[in-house]
């Protein structure tokens, strides 16, 4: 098994080469996530000069990433490039629904599309650039200076990265972790104890003693306060990987034994499966080809509870030991479900069914290189979504697209209460119906940068971040975001003062979904 670095690149300290000549275009977008790549095809159809910088060696962010199974909410809700893609999926399987589409699909397959997109419309592709300094003129980012000495200089910026890099470097508002629910009249947000999904289902003890509380806490509990419901904290929502596995023979490899393998840190699971419970590996969501899009399922499972909160603002080194922490944890879970003596035997054979795929990410060792960053930083604009948007107790009336999928927060953290295992942090409520989502979300407050829009790190609070924050919906804005752009440059203006009614005309024109009641 070849160790995977979350980032390649060859000057670590920040100290520059030697300059060299600035790569000038109309539209720099800063990730090659889903909706970077949405904004490219846009961008192009609008006639600008586009790149793509993107910091490390992946593209198509989740989509390739192994998160085959979409979160949709309602399809219905899903319009313009983001539709485009998924039929272009049916097109590639010759099934899938009677409308055309696919929505669940292999990661090599997504990948293959997007890279016919990006070269039919002579998009560039920028890897292994870690962005070292915005240069701004005012209000305005004039240059993104990048750690090995590149320059990208642009009239209009789209930061589309799961982290909120850009957005953060230009000096840009923003939050990382949970809102109280206080603070914008909120009833799911911060500090969540009660939901029963992916929570115990039995005592299970924290101690590496059991029952002996001065022996210290097993491996994946956290020696946390408590809080009260709904008091917000830095924590951020549980990463893990999605993973592509397979049960056909001919392309299953065997899951590999990780660096620095131990299995003292699934005496929790152990545990778990001891006391009753086994769900931690429900493969419930099957892909095309025999394959499988493994996600985090119950009270133990791949999600690394507790453990990720350093990344959003993580220096390049800490994310890569969280990277190769988290990588450990998942793949790790998956050999001792395989392969440890205290794991019944009948586990370890459903286990054992499945592997690894050889037709797969063969130059990351067959595992996904993109970790599953549910949370970044979230910007602050001059409107926030919230959970009274999702619940449509408020209506935006700028709309640049519809998300529609619960109000989901993965688990935060894991602790103990009266002696035993508790996961705090989970929520799944159901909004309303399909939303709008503002304009203003997307772009900086007037007076911070007046040429940056922000698809994916949007001005939302956590709760509401948590209904937004899937891949259909990052095209659907990424589109959005590119049209804007082309809109400003158009009218030289700043991406605030872009006139709505033309911005709305063209996203309609574009088949973008903007109302669900004209649906």
């Amino acid at each position: 098994m070849s160790n995977i670095d979350f980032h390649k690149h060859k000057n670590e300290t920040g100290a520059h080469k030697s300059m060299e000549k600035p790569i000038h275009s109309d539209l720099c977008i800063y990730g090659a996530s889903s909706a970077g790549i949405a904004a490219a095809i846009q961008a192009r159809r609008m006639g600008l000069k586009v790149v793509i910088v993107e910091s490390g060696l992946h593209l198509g962010g989740l989509t390739t990433g192994g998160l085959g199974m979409t979160d949709t909410g309602n399809k219905a809700a899903i319009g313009g490039i983001a539709r485009e893609f998924y039929e272009a999926l049916g097109k590639h399987y010759g099934g899938g629904d009677a409308d055309g589409t696919q929505w669940t699909f292999e990661p090599s397959v997504a990948k293959s599309i997007y890279e016919d997109w990006l070269q039919s419309a002579e998009v560039p592709v920028y890897f292994g650039k870690q962005l070292d300094i915005v240069e701004k003129n005012g209000e305005r980012i004039a240059c993104l200076v990048m750690k090995d000495g590149s320059q990208f200089c642009a009239r209009i910026f789209i930061d589309a990265t799961y982290e909120g890099d850009l957005l953060a470097s230009a000096g840009v508002s923003y939050h990382v972790g949970r809102e109280a629910n206080e603070v914008y009249q909120e009833t799911l947000n911060g500090v969540h104890y009660g939901h029963p999904n992916h929570n115990f289902k039995t005592w299970v003890d924290p101690y590496i003693v059991p029952g002996k509380p001065d022996s210290g806490l097993i491996a994946g509990v956290q020696d946390v306060p408590v809080l009260h419901q709904g008091a917000g904290d830095a924590s951020v929502q549980a990463y893990n990987f999605r993973i592509c596995l397979t049960n056909v023979p001919d392309n299953r490899l065997p899951i590999p034994q990780p660096p620095g393998y131990n299995p003292d840190a699934y005496t929790l699971l152990a545990r778990y499966i001891k006391a009753g419970v086994w769900d931690a590996l429900r493969l419930h969501k099957p892909m095309p080809n025999g394959k499988t899009d493994l996600n985090n399922f119950g009270a133990v499972s791949t999600d690394y509870i507790g453990g990720c909160d350093q990344w959003p603002e993580g220096d390049v080194r800490t994310r890569e030991r969280l990277f190769q922490d988290i990588r450990r944890h998942n793949m790790g879970l998956l050999y001792f479900l395989g392969h440890d003596d205290q794991i019944p035997e009948a586990i370890r054979n459903e286990v054992g069914q499945w592997g690894l795929p050889a037709d797969e990410y063969p130059n990351t060792g067959h595992w996904t290189p993109q970790l599953y960053v549910r949370e970044g930083r979230r910007m602050i604009s001059s409107l926030v979504m919230t959970e009274r948007h999702c619940r449509g107790y408020d209506q935006a009336h700028d709309s640049v697209g519809l998300a529609s999928y619960k109000m989901d927060s993965h688990n935060c953290r894991r602790l103990v209460i009266d002696g035993r295992c508790i996961n705090e942090g989970n929520v799944e409520v159901p909004s309303s119906a399909p939303y709008p989502i503002s304009y203003r979300s997307i772009v900086p407050k007037e007076g911070e940068c007046d040429n940056l829009l922000v698809p994916i790190c949007l001005s939302t609070s956590h709760i509401a971040y948590g209904s937004i924050r899937m891949e259909p919906v990052f095209m659907i804005l990424g589109q959005s975001a590119a049209t804007a752009a082309a809109l400003a440059i158009e009218a030289d203006c700043t991406v605030q003062d872009v006139e709505y009614a033309r911005l709305r005309q063209k996203l309609l024109d574009d088949k973008q979904v903007l109302d669900w009641q004209s649906c």
